[in-house]
């Protein structure tokens, strides 16, 4: 009995209250009916099995010649190469202040002056007192040369008398006399040598009121103002801070210690600021410092680096995340990781005939396409097999030999791939 006639026998048994209802059901099943040969007649033809093709959909990637980089990342802060604190050794109160925050400087000019009203009567006082230590050498020398002469004169007077006259006692007196007066003369030219070095001293001190830069540079902080104290009792306070040459910069980063052992001096690198995200910096770096920071149980190394600054974008304190580049091959072929961990699914693996039941009562349709299971498929350490798109647009495996990675793409050193070589990177089943 076919299923217009078990229709019929139904609707026989039935009273004329149900027969509405029996009609609303006849409909159900006839469009119930018209879903499913609709489905099978537009099911796609190979969906059911066949090659590991049939009915999957190929996403590709072309393989390229592009720069492989393998990189180690650290973060660290910009410092200007020489930063100079500049203080001052006197004690006493700001009178002037010539330069401000970011001033271009040169070596010699002067910073700020402090009141040197006291050093000034120090000077004049230190100079009267070298004028009266000279006139005290002079006039001991007088007094040498007034005992010299009447010490002769007693001499020659003995000399003449035959040692009668002078008595010794004033030949000896008169010689003591002399040796008193170049005893004088002595100790008046050491007390002019003293007062001339306490005036070299106040002199020094009234030099040093002056604030002077030390290098050429950029003023980066001013901790005075006019007016301030300055007490340099027992160190010299920090009042400006320079650094000597803005357009070259240093990068001091924190390597971690299980990447030290492949950063070396000299090697390139680049970075970022927060500053100008979409732009990177180049460096060198300069120094691998021995010795090690641990900070919350993890070990790093100082490294510096050298950078460029013409045109002043960087600023000191600014921090920056570095990649040193340890390995690299420049403008080499290429292809995508995604195609080297690709593996074609299994002959209906993605493509078994679905159940009446599911064809007559579908379920809500699928967000996204569900990717397809990918397997690594290896060949030896360095050589793996990887899918290509041949001249008929169908799937082909190919083994080649690997070089060097940096996550993304990986160089590819022998095998039957050229620029622009379509590699399959993922495939997923056609109408999904």
């Amino acid at each position: 009995m076919d299923l217009a006639d078990d229709i019929n026998a139904t609707l026989k048994n039935t009273g004329p209250a149900k027969k509405g209802k029996k009609r609303i059901l006849i409909i159900v099943l006839i469009l119930m009916i018209c879903a499913a040969g609709t489905y099978f007649f537009l099911l796609p033809k190979g969906s059911s099995g066949g090659g590991p093709d049939s009915g999957l959909s190929f996403k590709t990637a072309p393989a390229a010649v592009t720069d492989i980089h393998v990189t180690v990342s650290a973060t660290g802060t910009l410092e200007p190469t020489n930063e100079v604190e500049v203080g001052s050794e006197l004690s006493g109160t700001i009178k002037e202040v010539f330069v401000d925050y970011n001033d271009q400087v040169t070596e010699g000019q002067i910073l700020a002056r402090l009141d040197i009203t006291d050093l000034q009567a120090q000077v004049r006082k230190s100079k009267a007192s070298l004028a009266s230590a000279r006139a005290s050498v002079r006039q001991a020398q007088a007094t040498v040369e007034q005992t010299n002469l009447k010490l002769k004169n007693l001499e020659k007077v003995r000399e003449l008398s035959g040692g009668k006259v002078p008595a010794r006692t004033d030949m000896d007196e008169a010689r003591a006399n002399y040796t008193r007066a170049l005893a004088d003369e002595a100790s008046a030219k050491a007390s002019v040598a003293e007062v001339q070095a306490s005036l070299d001293s106040t002199l020094t001190e009234l030099s040093k009121a002056d604030i002077l830069s030390p290098v050429n540079g950029v003023v980066l902080t001013r901790d005075i103002e006019k007016g301030s104290t300055v007490a340099a009792s027992f160190e010299a306070p920090v009042l400006f801070t320079l650094a000597e040459d803005l357009s070259k910069m240093k990068l001091n980063v924190d390597v971690d210690e299980a990447d030290i052992g492949v950063v070396t001096e000299g090697l390139d690198a680049n970075f970022t600021v927060d500053a100008y995200p979409q732009r990177k910096f180049a460096a060198k770096i300069q120094q691998v410092r021995f010795n090690a920071t641990t900070t919350d149980g993890v070990v790093t190394y100082e490294t510096i680096m050298t950078c460029d600054n013409a045109d002043l974008a960087l600023r000191p304190g600014m921090t920056a995340t570095a990649d040193i580049i340890v390995k690299q091959a420049d403008q080499v072929l290429s292809v995508p990781n995604a195609a080297l961990r690709f593996s074609m699914p299994k002959p209906g693996e993605n493509n078994r005939k679905p159940s009446v039941l599911r064809m007559l009562f579908p379920g809500p349709p699928r967000r996204g396409n569900r990717p397809t299971k990918q397997v690594t498929v290896t060949g030896g350490k360095d050589r793996k097999t990887i899918w290509i798109l041949d001249k008929n647009k169908g799937p082909r495996p190919v083994t080649v030999k690997t070089g060097l990675t940096d996550g993304v793409n990986t160089r590819i050193l022998e095998g039957e791939i050229a620029r622009g070589t379509q590699v399959i990177v993922s495939a997923t089943t056609k109408g999904k």
